[in-house]
């Protein structure tokens, strides 16, 4: 009792009041938020404007600044906003109205300015003391039939005045011009639209309520941004459901510069709420770090707002892949994330594309109901005024009588109300009445309007009496919204964007890719071979070290994907765009540091366009495996194993082919023995089988060679090649077929002379092979200087060593693609063998 007694003094001495600090803060927080979301960051869906918009257009409203009269300057209209409507600070005010005049944030700008209102490079706009502004003409449709008692006028902050609670808004402007805030604990983003297929979307619904969202869509084709562009994604999610992540792309053109082998990217047109100066600096940025090449200047010559970005690009650089890229890596390709909520009846709502157009006419409806009552009324009275007057015409001269003797105002009033029936409202105007208009010309006059004013009166009591004529005229203004104001659509709505594909974002180009015995691999165009002669420097062999040469020489395209097979049995995948582009002379990059290779080296590598067909793999041991190439169409970039090898490094991958059907497979030894059979005898298996036996052989002989035989070509021969520079070419015929896991037939005598085989090589007389040695010697030999014999023979001499210690290492065929990338090599060709 005590406490409560103590709580009651308090309150009554200084105010206080107890509560519990939990509750208070919840309430405190709660009224905050509701302030926040109502009175400043959502828009109202019956107008489309949040707080600070409407005000800003009421008080120039209420200065006169419409948009036949000159513009005004731009601080007198922020100092009566803040002063009468909007209790915040100017900069607030000011910023939201520089947003209204700009033509790139709102698709339809409701003020029109005069000075400096910023720009699309986010340029600030001047101080408001610099600028001038006024209502622009299309916003008189918002602020039509204010006056006419058509919303609610609420008191001002101060209590001083009163200003609208919504504008009577005969233009559809939340679609049209769209919003976006945050409030506390939910957003707004709305995109804009175009006001011609908006307007058929609401007169289609008057004509059929029962229309749907789809056939809505057919009409509403998507957002229709300012700066243009183009716009795909979830448009029919968000208009079904009200949220829809949007795709939005620039525009861009592309111009051949006359007199020179190259192309220009000009930007027209670049997503909304998108900085073009940034933009440019980004695209700067990525040309310079070279994640997007081929790019040699960008400028910007925008002017009188079109905008004309030039992206100048290197001679016969593709205009198409550096457009992809632009969209892929810079803000040219953008997000917009549309929430479409607004404030229905003051409380936030999510609403979809039907519940949008059928607010805006439930909102119409009312006001056009209150604009016809208000104009009912006043003809209703100007209605008895003109026929008391008539009257007062027919007893002019009574009536002056009553007048002249009446002794005041008030007397001669209820003199007329009393002998002639008149109403107090009558009387009034009679007594108002100037002599002119005694006259049979004024007489006249009234009676034209007393039938005018009957005439009018009936049409706004049908107006009043029907949904159908009320609904009507909201068509009515909506066609004149449309003749006054339409415009063609600027945002070009696409099917889909769908995300670009890394073929798309890399130019499909022919390229060497070489890998070297040390490991080292690099990427070089084909036209940076082209570029030499076959006396120059070389490439292939430039840059290497001393006992390091090149075992591979791929020729592919920048879309291919290379597998590189491991001695482990492990495949690792790289594509080809992603091999380092190398200088001419340099040895490349370490294959272990691109692929993150532990304790493994890389012994065969293989290009793949299509994971179709197998592979055929060959171990050290004499095992082979064919598994299906599809087992390796999913990348992983720690790798997965593609043959079972035991785990104690008894056996190692020597060798990995693609394998067609009806193909015949040779597997060679160290010590002169080869073993032919065909594909159909080894049967398919998965990644984790170790495979079959192929070849069986003597203790410490190992398989050194794998070939691919096609049946098709009965003249192919066998290259055999020997450590120590021999080598000789036998018909494939002469290599009996027997079955698999056989030891096969002699392939070459070897001998101290000839050194333990190298390899083979399927070959045809049309061919050349390189053959390189352990001290980078490399010498490329036709193969039609060699006559054919028989497979028991020692071979001739290929190649003379220089250097003592020196031996062969790899044999590699040239095949017809590389043949315009060999002959830049520095090789000696031997003229006789």
């Amino acid at each position: 009792m005590a406490d409560k007694d103590d709580q009651k003094k308090l309150v009554e001495e200084r105010g206080v009041i107890r509560t519990e600090i939990t509750e208070e803060m919840k309430k405190s927080y709660l009224d905050y938020a509701m302030s926040v979301i109502v009175s400043r960051a959502l828009p109202a869906v019956e107008d489309g404007l949040k707080p600070v918009h409407r005000r800003i257009l009421y008080a120039m409203h209420t200065l006169g600044l419409k948009p036949e009269k000159p513009t005004v300057k731009s601080a007198k209209i922020v100092g009566e906003v803040i002063a009468n409507y909007h209790p915040h600070g100017d900069i607030s005010v000011y910023d939201a109205m520089v947003r209204m005049v700009q033509n790139f944030s709102l698709r339809y700008p409701l003020v029109t300015g005069q000075g400096n209102f910023g720009s699309i490079d986010a340029d600030p706009a001047a101080a408001y003391r610099y600028t001038e502004a006024k209502i622009a003409k299309i916003a008189i449709e918002l602020l039509e039939d204010l006056d006419k008692e058509t919303v609610i006028f609420v008191p001002t902050f101060d209590n001083v005045g009163k200003e609208p609670q919504t504008l009577p808004a005969r233009l559809p402007n939340l679609l049209l011009n769209g919003a976006s805030g945050i409030a506390v604990g939910m957003a707004t983003n709305i995109p804009p639209h175009n006001l011609n297929e908006v307007s058929e979307a609401i007169i289609a619904t008057i004509d059929k309520p029962t229309i749907t969202i789809d056939e809505l869509c057919i009409i509403v084709k998507g957002p229709d941004f300012p700066t243009g562009g183009y716009v795909a994604g979830e448009i029919k999610e968000m208009y079904h459901n009200g949220k829809g992540s949007l795709t939005l792309r620039g525009k861009t053109i592309t111009e051949e510069v006359k007199g020179k082998d190259r192309e220009n990217i000009i930007i027209t047109e670049i997503p909304y709420n998108v900085n073009k100066s940034e933009l440019i600096k980004e695209i700067a940025s990525m040309a310079q770090d070279k994640k997007i090449q081929d790019i040699s200047d960008i400028r910007d010559e925008s002017a009188k707002g079109k905008i004309r970005v030039v992206i100048e690009l290197k001679k016969g650089a593709s205009a198409d892949f550096i457009v992809n890229q632009l969209y892929k890596y810079t803000r040219l390709q953008d997000r917009f994330g549309a929430n479409m909520l607004a404030l229905v009846a003051g409380k936030p709502r999510i609403l979809n594309l039907k519940q949008f157009v059928e607010e805006y006419i439930s909102y119409r409806k009312k006001v056009l109901i209150k604009r016809t009552e208000f104009e009912l009324k006043k003809a209703k009275d100007r209605q008895e005024i003109v026929e008391g007057l008539l009257l007062a015409l027919k007893n002019i001269d009574e009536i002056i009588t009553l007048i002249k003797k009446s002794k005041s105002t008030i007397e001669a009033s209820e003199g007329l109300q009393n002998k002639f029936s008149f109403s107090k409202r009558q009387a009034q105007a009679i007594l108002e009445t100037k002599l002119q208009q005694l006259t049979s010309l004024e007489r006249d006059k009234l009676q034209a309007e007393a039938a005018e004013l009957k005439v009018n009166i009936s049409e706004l009591e049908k107006i009043l009496a029907s949904d159908k004529e009320v609904l009507s005229l909201i068509k009515k203004d909506l066609r004149h919204l449309m003749k006054e104001y339409g415009d063609d659509r600027r945002t070009h709505v696409m099917k889909r964007i769908s995300e670009l594909s890394e073929k798309e974002l890399i130019e499909e180009k022919e390229v060497v890719v070489t890998i070297t015995e040390k490991g080292y691999c690099k990427r070089i165009d084909v036209e940076n071979y082209k570029e030499q002669k076959r006396g120059g420097k070389g490439v292939i062999g430039s840059g290497l070290s001393t006992e390091d040469f090149v075992r591979q020489l791929i020729t592919c395209s920048t879309h291919d994907v290379i597998l590189f097979f491991t001695n482990r049995g492990r495949v690792y995948w790289l594509k080809a765009h992603e091999i380092p582009s190398a200088e001419r002379q340099s040895k490349g990059k370490a294959v272990a540091n691109l692929l993150n290779l532990k304790e493994e080296t890389i012994t065969n590598v293989i290009a793949v366009k299509k994971f179709e067909d197998y592979l055929i793999m060959a171990t050290k041991l004499g095992m082979v495996k064919k598994i299906d190439l599809k087992y390796f169409s999913n990348p992983r970039s720690t790798g997965v194993r593609a043959i079972n090898l035991p785990n104690d490094n008894s056996d190692t991958l020597i060798g990995v082919e693609i394998l067609k059907a009806k193909q015949e497979i040779l597997l060679s030894t160290h010590d002169g023995q080869a073993i032919r059979f065909d594909e159909s005898e080894i049967r398919p298996m998965g990644r984790s089988s170790y495979g079959v036996t192929g070849i069986k052989m003597d203790k410490g002989d190992e398989v050194v060679g794998l070939e691919i035989l096609d049946t098709q070509n009965k003249k192919g021969t066998i290259l055999s090649v020997t450590e120590k520079g021999y080598g000789k070419r036998s018909a494939v015929e002469d290599y009996r077929k027997t079955g698999r896991a056989g030891k096969g037939v002699i392939n070459l005598k070897v001998s101290d002379k000839t050194g333990k085989m190298v390899t083979t090589v399927s070959v045809k007389n049309e061919d050349d092979v390189i053959i390189t040695t352990a001290k980078g010697m490399m010498i490329r030999v036709p193969v039609d200087q060699m006559r054919v014999m028989g497979r028991a023979t020692q071979g001739v001499r290929m190649v003379k060593m220089k250097e003592s210690g020196d031996k062969v290492t790899d044999v590699v065929k040239v095949v017809e693609e590389d043949d315009k990338v060999i002959q830049a090599v520095q090789i000696e060709k031997q003229e006789e063998l």
